[in-house]
């Protein structure tokens, strides 16, 4: 008898599974956000990650004279460097 209702248990244990789970999430989801609260929104985030990137971009180059760059002339390479230097020929 035993083994017919450990073969029942075992067959339908997916269907007894999954709706525990899910109410222990659930409850457990209420749970966090009950304690937690709302969060309160940091300064930083009202902007997006691109405005804040352009802002730092900003800071950066606040200082600096963009009129004065190198030359290409002057400059030694124009590529960067290939893996192992195996694509470039050598140079004399």
């Amino acid at each position: 008898m035993w083994s017919v209702v450990w073969a029942a248990v075992r067959s339908k244990a997916p269907y007894v599974t999954f709706p525990v789970a899910f109410v222990v999430g659930l409850v457990g989801y209420h749970l966090e956000w009950f304690l937690r609260g709302d969060p309160q929104p940091r300064p930083e985030e009202d902007k997006s990650i691109s405005e804040q990137r352009e802002d730092r971009k900003l800071q950066e180059i606040a200082g600096k004279d963009l009129t004065k760059v190198v030359s290409l002339k002057d400059k030694l390479e124009f590529a960067p460097r290939a893996v192992l230097n195996r694509n470039r020929p050598e140079k004399s």
